[in-house]
């Protein structure tokens, strides 16, 4: 796929970097050249100078067969400008801003845009971490039956089975985060950190908190 990303901070050439290895074409615009600096000597993506909002450099940047777009700079007003271009003008399939504005990255979901609210999203993590025994949502079907979360694994559960968590119908222990890499769970031992991806009927779930709040025997 060709992916035209606007931005290359911090995270636009995080991501550059990244997708180019993943074997995809990247264009990057930015408005200043020396941006570019933060690109490994030798990356394979298009560098063009210039603003996302600017149907010359978007042109430049390859924006008719890109099947991704990413909006990442500093500014949320060109962030959401260059988006809706790119999805109103250009019919780009796959397109997400980067808003550091919560109440303004829900109007532009509303609007069909996809954002990632920075501030919401740090603020999250944050909150997370500092009260880990806090059900954090994930995921709930329409109807409200089923839900994913996400918790941190207590110390009294370091070393059991995560399979003597789940309840029949009710608690399933889907998968995990360990020294930063994920996976599915199949008959894993809790080691200390491990944050778990847990499916719950129906939230609150006090049976849940029970079992991880049990201390054995």
């Amino acid at each position: 796929m060709h992916i035209v990303v606007i931005g290359c901070g911090r995270v636009g050439s995080g991501l550059g970097i990244s997708l180019v290895s993943d074997g995809h074409t990247v264009a990057i615009v930015d408005k200043r050249s020396d941006a570019f600096r933060r690109l490994p000597d030798g990356w394979e993506g298009v560098r063009v100078i210039g603003f996302g909002f600017d149907r010359d450099a978007l042109e430049e940047a390859g924006i008719r067969r890109a099947g991704g777009f990413a909006a990442v700079t500093s500014g949320d007003n060109s962030n959401i400008l260059s988006a809706r271009i790119a999805r109103e003008t250009y019919q780009v399939e796959n397109v997400v801003a980067r808003i550091y504005d919560p109440r303004r990255a829900s109007i532009y979901r509303r609007l069909g845009i996809p954002t990632v609210a920075t501030v919401t999203w740090t603020t999250d993590q944050v909150l997370r971490r500092m009260f880990p025994e806090r059900a954090a949502v994930e995921w709930s079907s329409p109807d409200g039956e089923v839900s994913l979360v996400e918790r941190t694994l207590p110390g009294t559960w370091v070393g059991r089975r995560l399979s003597e968590l789940e309840s029949p119908g009710e608690i399933r222990v889907v998968g995990l985060i360990r020294a930063d890499q994920s996976r599915l769970v199949t008959d894993e031992i809790g080691q200390e950190g491990d944050i778990l991806q847990i499916a719950v009927r129906r939230l609150p779930n006090p049976e849940l908190d029970r079992r991880l709040l049990e201390v054995p025997r």
